[in-house]
């Protein structure tokens, strides 16, 4: 999915909404676990009730990698069933350099050799740039980067003075000379959204992959108060506010509701910041 793909999609949806499939077999409701594969039994009946909501999916590689090949079966099969219209992003920080970096570009960005092809990954860049340009490697694929997470650990390093900054402000700064805004996104942790200001100072059109909306605590209000753009430029992920709404037969129902009730704030900031029209009704 291109850059201005993302930005019709979030258009036409009136949402910028990335729903995490972190997928917990033992969250998941008893029923399911007659079938094959409840893993993805579960994240079949969530996609389809929230596909027209939400512009992104996000699994989570540890919920999958944790269960070996049968895992890993369910990572496949959900990816393969995610809509064409959704930007898919594979959660797995990977952070290592060269041969390393290039295979675990290669499980997840070629279907040839691993049976997946996801448009976006998370890395971690703190092994510098080759940790990162092997994926940038592979045409059309999207890095998103950590920069600030909403962690208690966050302190440890990412607030570091360098110099030039705080360590998290030198990374974006570095990253964005590795490519640009059609090919890097950074992660940002909701609960940081007063250093939206400052980390829009660095990355400026980059979209921002947001988590920390809902069980984690963070405001949707703020974040777009600190980081909107004229093309949105963020993608705020809610994972377990979502898929855990409900632990009945009804789930599926009430991870709708729930995602719904995000949308429609989605949709009264994007009118606000006047990248949609004002809803008339």
């Amino acid at each position: 999915m291109t850059r201005q793909q993302l930005i019709d999609q979030i258009k036409q949806k009136k949402s910028f909404l990335c729903v995490g499939l972190d997928t917990d077999v033992d969250k998941i409701p008893e029923f399911l676990k007659q079938y094959p594969d409840p893993v993805f039994e579960f994240n079949k009946r969530i996609i389809d009730a929230t596909k027209d909501l939400c512009v992104a999916y996000k699994p989570n590689s540890a919920f999958y990698e944790s269960y070996g090949v049968k895992g890993l079966q369910s990572l496949i099969a959900t990816w393969k069933y995610l809509p064409q219209d959704t930007l898919n992003i594979i959660d797995a920080k990977r952070g290592d350099i060269g041969n390393t970096s290039d295979k675990y570009a290669r499980a997840f960005f070629d279907e040839t050799t691993s049976g997946m092809s996801f448009d976006a990954i998370t890395v971690t860049p703190y092994m510098g740039n080759d940790s990162v340009t092997p994926y940038l490697k592979y045409e059309g694929k999207w890095v998103i980067i950590l920069a600030l997470t909403s962690s208690i650990g966050s302190k440890d390093f990412q607030y570091l003075n360098t110099g030039d900054g705080h360590l998290y402000e030198t990374v974006i700064k570095k990253a964005n000379t590795w490519a640009g805004a059609d090919r890097i996104m950074y992660v940002v942790g909701a609960t940081k959204s007063t250093e939206f200001t400052d980390i829009r100072k660095y990355a400026p059109d980059n979209f921002l992959l947001v988590p920390g909306v809902g069980a984690q605590g963070g405001s949707l209000e703020d974040v777009c108060k600190y980081g909107i753009t004229k093309d949105c430029g963020l993608l705020v992920n809610a994972s377990r506010s979502i898929i855990y709404a409900g632990n009945g037969e009804d789930f599926a129902d009430a991870a709708r509701e729930e995602a719904k009730s995000l949308q429609k704030q989605m949709q009264l900031e994007l009118e606000k910041a006047e990248i949609i029209p004002r809803d008339s009704n």
